[in-house]
């Protein structure tokens, strides 16, 4: 499968969290876990905060601007 190819399909299309985890639901149906300990603004953030997000780009990443945290996506399928 061509790299270039997973890179443009991967778009966020919708977030959310569980307790201990942030889940993103990806355009071409895939769906990411990542422990919230990766990222200690979401961790410490109301659940409030956490539910203001923004895609950038398209889907390319997400911004939560009450805590001032960006991820890429292509980070989160690199881990």
């Amino acid at each position: 499968m061509n790299t270039l190819a997973d890179k443009i399909d991967a778009l966020a299309v919708d977030v959310s969290f569980t307790v201990d985890s942030l889940h993103v639901v990806l355009s071409d149906g895939r769906e990411i876990l990542a422990p919230l300990q990766w990222f200690p603004s979401l961790l410490n953030a109301t659940s409030e905060q956490r539910s203001k997000w923004e895609l950038i780009g398209d889907g390319v990443g997400v911004h939560w601007p009450e805590v001032d945290e960006d991820i890429e996506i292509e980070s989160l399928l690199a881990s």
